[in-house]
């Protein structure tokens, strides 16, 4: 078949694609990946065709909207700056997908592109799935993703995420309904459809480990937890030597990563070199989309480095719980010290906290050198962090998230 994946946001909502439509055209599949210009070479370096989406997520975080939604982190009054942002660039997205599926024989809708690829699968008559990295539907099991994992009891979680859903259907539905009307389609609410949806078992796979996050107990039909799509590797990539003599120098030391976060505190820099003396390691430091600097004589500054070659080779790994890299320090085996701020990051820092393969969370608005010192001699220094992480990492290991998407195509 013809198979278009369509997703937006950063580069952990795109990395995890790459693998998945690998797996794809191993299986003999034609694969397109449809996301940002900002992730061309990603795409095209996995071998997949690439198709353009509007918007820089890169740009979004650096905006003065961006930079207010980071200030008000994982918290309820975040989820609704969240959503009342996210209207701003929905339109531009739905003109984005106006020519996604033209030669597609199914399409694999992201978590962000769901709402609006529905309804271009539906004109295009062909078939689509959803493909999350995120578990949005509401459940008894634990709260909404963009609460953190504060349990408000079954029915307190089950409402809280049916409220949530609402608040972003309402956001995306204008979008959704300039999209139907450009592609010649009834003018339908994006509730009602989701409605429909629901009432039709619509299939949504999650790219989550059923380890890590067991599939709720009250979820419908055709909603499924099937195990974590890991990006696509560069069989020609060689590491720098200065970070091959740097891990050859010492004890392995802890990786400082927070990835695509384009906004960090000025005195994150500062409070991490402090840090890492009081808890006296080393440090592997990749500045990531925020271009994060720390001045220490144990600390190595790397640019972009593959997570599944460098993470197995550290003690732990200091991150902001993004999804997908929250996804590659389990694969690694190591603990981690979280550093969450907005969006689903606090909800996966505390279930690593749950897990027991990760210490405490710190917001990062509330980070100290004092805080964040005292996690990091906790998950190095006491063994069953980095035993129980190894223990999971095993089970990861035996699942094939891949091959459950390919068992599911129509």
């Amino acid at each position: 078949m013809r198979v278009e994946i369509v997703t937006a946001g950063s580069r952990g909502d795109v990395a995890p694609y790459t693998g998945l439509g690998q797996a794809l055209r191993a299986a003999g599949h034609q694969v397109t990946l449809t996301t940002h210009d900002n992730f061309t070479d990603l795409v095209t370096g996995a071998g997949l065709d690439f198709r353009p989406l509007p918007g820089d997520p890169y740009a979004a975080q650096r905006t003065t909207d961006g930079q207010r939604l980071h200030r008000h982190g994982g918290s309820l009054r975040g989820t609704v700056e969240f959503a009342r942002q996210g209207r701003r660039y929905l339109d531009a997205l739905g003109d984005g997908l106006l020519d996604v599926g033209v030669d597609a024989d199914l399409l694999l809708l992201a978590t962000t592109t769901a709402p609006l690829g529905y309804s271009v699968a539906q004109r295009r008559g062909i078939p689509s799935i959803g493909v999350f990295l995120q578990p949005v539907a509401p459940t008894g099991d634990f709260p909404p993703v963009l609460l953190g994992d504060r349990s408000w009891g079954r029915r307190g979680n089950r409402l809280l995420g049916l409220a949530g859903a609402a608040v972003s259907a309402r956001a995306y539905d204008r979008a959704s309904r300039r999209l139907r009307r450009r592609l010649g389609l009834p003018p339908v609410s994006l509730a009602r459809l989701l409605a429909q949806a629901e009432r039709a078992n619509w299939p949504v796979l999650h790219g989550v480990s059923p380890s890590v996050l067991p599939r709720p107990t009250d979820w419908r039909r055709g909603l499924e937890m099937v195990g974590y799509w890991w990006p696509a590797s560069d069989p020609g990539w060689t590491p720098p030597p200065e970070l091959t003599e740097f891990l050859r120098a010492g004890p392995p030391p802890v990786l400082i990563t927070f990835g695509s976060m384009a906004v960090l505190d000025p005195q994150a820099g500062p409070a991490i070199g402090t840090a890492l003396r009081r808890a006296g390691v080393r440090a592997v430091v990749q500045a990531g989309w925020g271009d994060l600097r720390v001045a220490s004589d144990d600390a190595l500054p790397i640019g972009e480095v593959p997570h599944d070659w460098l993470m197995p080779r550290v003690a732990a790994v200091v991150h902001h719980a993004g999804a997908g890299t929250t996804a590659a320090a389990l694969r690694a085996g190591v603990p981690s010290v979280t550093v969450p701020a907005i969006a689903d990051q606090p909800f996966w820092a505390a279930r690593l906290v749950r897990l027991g393969v990760g210490a405490e969370p710190i917001p990062a608005r509330r980070l100290t050198a004092d805080r964040l010192a005292d996690a990091i001699r906790t998950v190095v220094h006491r063994p069953e962090y980095a035993e129980r992480a190894r223990r999971l990492a095993a089970r990861i290991a035996a699942e094939d998230g891949c091959a459950e998407v390919l068992a599911a195509l129509p």
